[in-house]
Order: structure tokens, then sequence, then C-alpha cells
């Protein structure tokens, strides 16, 4: 932010505060009313089914028989169901409301159903207990039988809930205590006797995905994207593929299990975003992935940033195309910095990017997926107002396919170069590793047509400014 910018934002009249909204308490409490008596019916049932079967098996670590139990911790597992209640005023709208209750409502049918197809026991005899915490475990045993294991149904609401309570605006006493006070549930399931580890892990990635499926921000990934190709059918079958390959390793292979479990998942994801929901799977806004996705995908991430980085390793620096446009890989903060770049024009979907102190503009498009014509145009457009605030770095994972697309379009777009022939010859000077494959270069060869027949844009200057439109494109992140 320049010194006038930031004296501008300093002396500005605050805008005046909007007005108070009452909190959809009455619709939290009907949520309440249909997710309450339908947690006893379906999670008892599915106690007594696993108990009426001949044999229900175990699964547990040797290590696990050293957890201590500790009877006290009684008192944080048991406060959940309070806290379950509570969850709902944290609640400011009627949206938020109805998405919290979705996710608890799709976290107990998912839970219940894993319960059914495949029970498990608790394996381990939980000694005898007096007192008030004897009294506690006794009204435990009388309502959950030692089944209903993985995933964890407690852990993955207790997600939930932690998440609704975290985006509280507290001071940070208050902010310690709930994440001490939700760390100590997580830890109440394992010293109670009440879960063994492979619980956790999976009632995580179970509330995480509740938490991924219906996001406060965007469409859901159940809805579709309106795009499909052969090309994203055949990767979302090859992501497919992987995902039932790690499942299968998962089982097979106890001690990596959590591990494989949880790439098998993010795969899956991948596959479903390839298949059906589009970059909305990726959760991707103002350069980072939501917290469910960032933590689902993971796996998927590393995996790419690998792959990114082996691809790039004899040329891992952008290269310039012309007047203060680079095209390159997606950088870290510090190649942000040593590129000195005033803003950064992100194509990929699957990746974070950095933030810092320069302008940035996201448009997530799928790997190895051409994009749309009408995607080529306004990443090209975005392009021409960054270049406003100075040199401006054009990036996706690799900085040859995805990205470079979005160059031509630029380079024709603002008469740098008369055709994309043209534009293409350009790009494969400066940056002779770029692909642009068949399908890519249909779509460029549309965007030039489509420029052809819309009026004529006036010449546009060849130097790093802009006019006052270009001003008003990205927004600087904060430091």
């Amino acid at each position: 932010m320049s010194q006038a910018e930031h004296l501008s934002a300093t002396v500005a009249p605050a805008a005046p505060a909007a007005p108070s909204t009452p909190l959809p308490w009455k619709r939290g409490v009907a949520w309440l009313l249909l997710l309450g008596p339908l947690f006893f019916l379906s999670y008892g049932f599915a106690n007594h089914a696993a108990a009426a079967r001949a044999s229900v098996p175990s699964f547990f670590y040797g290590w696990e028989r050293h957890i201590p139990f500790l009877p006290w911790t009684i008192l944080p597992y048991w406060s959940i169901d309070l806290l379950y209640g509570f969850s709902f005023l944290c609640c400011r709208t009627a949206r938020e409301t109805d998405r919290h209750a979705l996710r608890l409502l799709t976290t107990q049918v998912i839970a219940v159903a894993c319960f059914l197809a495949f029970p498990l026991r608790f394996a381990f005899e939980r000694p005898a207990t007096d007192g008030l915490f004897g009294a506690l475990f006794a009204s435990l045993t009388a309502f959950d039988l030692p089944y209903n294991q993985a995933p964890s149904l407690h852990i993955a609401l207790l997600v939930l809930i932690w998440v609704q309570f975290a985006r509280l605006r507290a001071s940070w006493p208050w902010r310690w205590l709930i994440h001490g006070w939700a760390l100590l549930i997580g830890l109440s399931v394992l010293t109670t006797w009440q879960h063994h580890f492979i619980d956790i892990p999976t009632g995580a990635m179970l509330g995480l995905f509740c938490l991924w499926l219906w996001p406060d921000e965007g469409r859901t990934p159940l809805q579709r994207d309106g795009q499909g190709s052969s090309r994203r059918t055949r990767l979302a079958l090859a992501y497919g593929l992987g995902a039932a390959v790690a499942l299968g390793l998962a089982y097979g292979v106890r001690p990596l299990a959590a591990l494989l479990g949880w790439s098998a998942l993010a795969l899956a994801i991948v596959a479903w975003n390839y298949a059906y929901a589009g970059t909305a799977g990726f959760q991707k806004r103002d350069g980072r992935r939501s917290l469910a996705a960032a933590w689902l995908l993971a796996p998927h991430a590393l995996g790419a940033w690998i792959n990114a980085r082996l691809w790039t390793r004899r040329h891992p620096q952008p290269d310039a195309i012309t007047d203060d446009v680079w095209l390159g890989p997606l950088p870290g903060k510090a190649g942000m910095s040593a590129g000195r770049f005033a803003a950064l024009c992100d194509l990929s979907a699957e990746l974070p990017a950095p933030r810092g102190h320069w302008r940035y503009a996201s448009h997530p498009w799928l790997d190895l997926v051409a994009p749309e014509a009408d995607q080529l145009l306004a990443a090209a457009r975005s392009i021409e107002s960054l270049r406003g605030h100075g040199p401006v770095l054009v990036a996706c994972a690799l900085g040859y396919s995805r990205s470079a697309g979005a160059v031509a379009a630029w380079l024709c777009l603002s008469r740098r170069c008369p055709d994309m022939a043209g534009a293409l010859a350009l790009l494969a000077e400066r940056r002779p590793a770029v692909v642009i494959n068949d399908a890519l270069r249909e779509r460029l060869l549309e965007v030039e047509q489509r420029l052809l027949k819309e009026n004529p844009m006036p010449e546009l200057r060849q130097g790093p400014g802009g006019d006052a439109a270009n001003d008003a494109a990205g927004h600087e992140y904060p430091p």
C-alpha cells in the first residue's frame, strides 16, 4: 500500500455500524428438536445391532495398553453434550444455523452407516469407578455399549462444535480456554477408555468432511459445476483408482492405516472434483483454502507440490515475457519477494498462494484441463489490470500450461501480439518449456476469434503503468 493510500485509509470517516440482527435462536432450537431424538434413536439402534452380532472385531495398536485410565476426564467427555446445544448460539444468521445443522446431521448419518456396515468393539475392560465419576460412567454405560467405534462420532462432532466456538470474538484468555477444553475433550475419548486410537483420526476426517460438504461460503460440492469433458472424466477415474489402491493398502498395512486412509479420502475428493464439483471442491478463496479443504486435501497438495518441484527443478525461476509480465511456477513468499513482484495472478486450484504485500487475483482452474475461453479472457483482463501496480507474476503449479494460456490470451487482448500464433511464438521463445496442448490451443483460438468480433479496444500503454480503471483491480493481502 502506498503512503497516499495509507493516509487516505487513515483519515477516511468510519462507516456507520451495521444494524444488529437478532440471533436465530428459535431456528437453532427447532433444529435441536429434530437432531436430538434422531441422535439417540439412530446411535442406540447401531449399538444394539452390533451387540446382536455373533462376533464384532476390534482394531487397536499394542501401545494403546499403556494409555492411562483417568476417571476425572469423564467430565470433559460428557461436556460435549452441553456444548452441542450451545454451539447453535454461535450462529449469527439463518444460513449459518442451517449449515451447522446440516453438518451435524450429515455427520450423524454417515457415522451410523459406518457403525452398521463395519462395527468395531472396544477391546479393554474399563476399571471400576465409584463416586461422582463412577455415577457418570454408569449413566454412560446404560446408553453406550462398547461398540460404535470408528469413526468416532464424539470426535467428529467435536470438530464441528470446536469450529463454531473458535469463531467467537473473544479475548485471548477465553480463546485459550476454548481451545484447551476442546483438546481435553478430544483426549478424553482415550483416557476414559471409550475409544481406540484409530477412531480419532477417522472421526476427525468425518467432521472435516462434513465441514467441507457444507461450506460457510460458496456452493456446496454437491452442486455440479456445469462443465465436463472426456479429459476430466479420465482424470477423475485415475484419481478414483488411486483412492481405491490407497484404501486397499490402508486395510492391509495396519501401522499406516490412518495415513493411507487419509490419502485415500484426499484422492477420492479430488476425483469427485474432476467428475462433478469442479474447482469449488478445492474451496480456494483469496489464495487460501477453507480449513476443511486444507486438512482433507493435504496429502494431494503435498504430492502436487513435490511434483511441481520435480518438474521445475532445472528451471525453477519465472521468465519475463514482456512489459513486466512474468510467467512461472507458483512461488512461496520468499520467491515473490526475491522477484520484487508487485502482483500475482494465480491460476492454480490445488495449491495455496503465498501471502504478502502484493496485489492478488485468483482464477482457480483444474490442473491438466483446458480452461474455457471466458475464463482465459477473465484472467487476461486481470493481468492487464494488475500491471498498474508493477511487475506481475502469472503462475500455476508449474508455470507451463494454465498460466501460459492466460498470458497468451493477455498478449492478444492487449495487442502486444497481432494474433494468437504470434503470442504462442513469443511464449515459446521466452519460456521454451511451455506446453500448449490441442484442447488449450483450441480455446485460445476461440479467444482470438472472439476478440476479432468484439469492438476493437483502444491501444494500451506498453509501460508498467495503467489507467485509473486498472488501479481498482486486485486486492492487497494484509501483512
